[in-house]
Parts: structure tokens; sequence; C-alpha cells
């Protein structure tokens, strides 16, 4: 037997039983271990999927351009089904995305544009927009958008469930994945809760992602976005493809949580896999700890392979320059404002606020740096010593409101992230970075908060 192309190789992973991490857990814990597909990811699955539709629909024809922001695996498999069928290939992803995927793409024939990351979804230079704007430039292009795509879910209710049902041969009790562009969660959970409708989904996200919190509230909390560096999870946007009525309950899981499960499921169970599995791994398992029994089967999906991340997760050096590994201990942002007891008040700038106003609070309070907002969100940042710069050049300003010259918001941190991580974050750029805490309060920590806790 042979496959006439390398598309046919798509399914059929394997399911493997853990034994290490999750001692001391009830029930069996079970991994779809996706890398086994062609293109090193769940991806190829969908990839093929929206292909084929598009294809039947007469959206994609002969010779066309297949455009597509991706975080990369989804390129890769939209790669091999274009070599297979004869399509070129344009690829958009942000920044943070690792060089991995983006030399793999290459090595693929696909034209790759790398995009900032730290930008609004619909900011035209993110790599969502960049994507849209080729699709309509280039003639006879296609723009999967497997965000919105239901082919994207639609192949995994069509082959990763009935895969999970038959391979736990409908024991399966729990389904547990990464939410992103919500295809293999939602799609996989529709097959099996039509089975048997008491199966528990359980959604992974990262901090610095919106799910979660519009999924108890049903509110798009802005507040909620801020950067995170784990790839292929959590969004700032909300899908087509997330069904929130397909998932139970979600768990978030911080960089540096997925990081370490992610080198552990490599050292302990021989799974060489990719940040985001690690990511559904721990939750899945925080989420065990309390809710398995001991005759419950939960199924997690590993969604890719670990040759993608050589260079960050699996090199010591990054780790330790990130806080993932301690070359020394340090302290943590959550140390920082919990010797505070609760004394710190973060003080802001309405946007509309004058800039001579401005420096009048700022003079009053004591203070080199503040963050402005609009309403209970941070738009932007003002600091005495850019506001000096600014009025020497046009003394005028003072008229100008806040919004009208600040510079960029200060970023928001996790509290897990150690001191060497927050030092490196401020700059000329930072002035300085804001972190909420677990009762959603923002608090500002600046150089001289780190200096002081490395001296103490």
């Amino acid at each position: 037997m042979y496959y006439n192309s390398i598309i046919e190789a798509i399914g059929n992973t394997p399911l493997v039983k853990l034994n290490s991490v999750n001692k001391g857990i009830k029930g069996t814990i079970l991994v779809k271990v996706e890398y086994f597909n062609p293109g090193n990811s769940m991806k190829d699955r969908m990839a093929l999927k929206m292909i084929e539709d598009a294809e039947k629909s007469g959206v994609l024809k002969p010779g066309g351009t297949i455009i597509e922001g991706t975080s990369g695996n989804t390129g890769m498999g939209l790669a091999l089904v274009a070599i297979a069928k004869g399509y070129k290939c344009v690829f958009t992803l942000s920044d943070k995305q690792s060089q991995e995927k983006i030399d793999i793409l290459r090595a693929m024939g696909a034209e790759v544009i790398v995009c900032p990351t730290n930008v609004a979804p619909d900011d035209p230079r993110s790599y969502y927009s960049v994507a849209k704007k080729m699709n309509a430039e280039i003639p006879n292009s296609f723009y999967p958008n497997q965000y919105d795509n239901t082919s994207n879910a639609q192949a995994h209710y069509e082959t990763t469930g009935p895969e999970i049902w038959e391979q736990t041969e409908g024991k399966i009790t729990h389904w547990a994945a990464g939410v992103g562009t919500g295809g293999s969660m939602c799609g996989t959970a529709k097959f099996l809760k039509e089975q048997n409708p008491d199966i528990v989904s359980v959604g992974i996200d990262s901090y610095g992602s919106v799910f979660k919190k519009f999924k108890e509230t049903g509110i798009f909390d802005e507040n909620e976005i801020y950067p995170y560096m784990t790839e292929g999870i959590g969004e700032d946007i909300l899908p087509k493809n997330v069904d929130f009525d397909l998932i139970d309950t979600f768990v978030k899981v911080t960089d540096k949580d997925a990081a370490i499960m992610t080198r552990r499921l490599a050292r302990e169970e021989g799974l060489f896999i990719g940040w985001s599995c690690g990511s559904a791994v721990y939750g899945a398992l925080e989420y065990a700890k309390e809710h398995l029994n001991e005759d419950d089967t939960m199924v997690i999906i590993l969604p890719d392979h670990g040759t993608r991340y050589l260079a960050k997760l699996y090199n010591d050096n990054w780790m330790k320059d990130h806080g993932f590994i301690e070359a020394r201990e340090y302290d943590t942002a959550k140390d920082i404002i919990d010797r505070r007891n609760g004394s710190d008040k973060l003080h802001v700038v309405q946007h509309d606020l004058t800039v001579g106003e401005s420096i009048k609070m700022l003079t009053k309070e004591g203070i080199d740096q503040i963050p402005v907002v609009k309403g209970n969100n941070f738009i932007g940042s003002i600091s005495t010593s850019r506001l000096l710069e600014q009025l020497i050049d046009d003394p005028a300003i003072k008229s100008y409101s806040v919004e009208e010259i600040m510079d960029s918001p200060m970023p928001f941190v996790a509290m897990d992230n150690t001191l060497d991580v927050l030092s490196s974050m401020i700059n000329k750029d930072n002035k300085a970075i804001l972190v909420r805490d677990n009762a959603h309060k923002v608090h500002i920590i600046t150089h001289h908060d780190i200096l002081q806790a490395m001296s103490s």
C-alpha cells in the first residue's frame, strides 16, 4: 500500500497514556499526539478541509494563491496541500512566532511576511489585516481565514472526534484542548457530545487572552488583553469557530507553567512537543486534580512538534533569560505587589486632560511616569522626561490633550514574571510596566521598584 501524495497521510494519529507528569491524579489521562501528521501538527486536518471545500465551491481555482495569517502550523498544513495540488502560498505571521516556523514555511516554498504582535487586530499592520489586504490585491487568491472559516471546526468534527471516540471505545469522559481559532476544541467537542452529552470539555486559555472571561461573563474585556509569549493559543478576538456553548469551562495557564510542562513532557514522557501542548496538559491536569475520578478518562490534544521551538523552549539560555528556569532565585511581580500590603495607589491620567494639567498632577504626586486611560482602557502613557523634550520643541503643547502627545501604553505582564524578565522589559520605550492581580486591580512597577527588590 502507498499514498498518492503526502496529504493522504493526514489523520489517524495515536493516543498515548501519560504515566509521569500526572502522578497523584485520579483517572486515565491520554494525549492525542498530532505531530504524527505529515506537517507535524493538527492544523494539517483543517488545512486540507478548507482547501477542498474552497475548490468545491469554486472560490479557489487552479493555479491560485493561498494567503493566510498563521502562527506557523496552519501555514505548514496549507503549504503541504498547496504542493500536492499546485497552488502558491503567501503567509503572514506575528513577530512572536519562532524563527523555526518561519524557516520551515520558506523551505516549503511559501512567501512569509512577518508583522508586529503588539497592535490591534484591525490595525493595518496586524497579520490579520495584511493577509486580508493582499487577498484583495492579488488576482485569483484565496484567504482561508482559519478563525472564521467553519471548515476548520468541521475538519475536526469529521476526523479528530470520531478517531478519539473509536480509540477510547466510547469511554472518554473529559476532552481538553487549547483554544486559539477554536476549530480543534469545538469541532471535536461537538462530535463527542453528540455521542455522549455528559462529556465535559475543558478549554485551555492563556493569560493575556479574552476567552475565559468572555465565557464566564459574556463580556469582551479589552483589559484582559496584553502581550504573552505562548504561541498558537488564546486570542484578542472572538473567532467564529469558537462556540462557547461547546466549552464547559476554561482554565488559564501562564507562559512559564506551559514552558516548564512542555520540557517535562519531553523528559518524562518522551513526547517532544510544542509550547501550547504544555499549556494544554498543565491546564487539563489542574482541572483533573479537582474533578476527575478513578473511572474517568480524559483526552488532551497535543497540537504540534518540538522542532518549532528549538531556539526557545529547548534552549536553556533562552529559558533562563525569560525567567522560566532560574539561573538564580528572583522575586516575582507578585512579590513586589505583596510587599506593598495594599497601600499602593495607581495614578492615571484621563485622555482628555491637558498636558499642562497633567504636568501639575505629576509634580504634585512626585511621579515620573503615568498611564493614560480612556474609560477603563489603558490607551497610552506619559513621562516627565518625554514631556520635557516635547515642551522644548513646542511650548504650545501645554494646551493639547494628553491623547494628542502620549506615548505607547505600558505593557501588561503576568504576576509570575521574575525580576530579570521585568527588568528586560523596562527601556526607553517602556518607562514602566503594569500587572493585574487576581482581584483585577492594576499595579505599576517601575525601574526603581525592581532595583529596590533586587537589592533587598
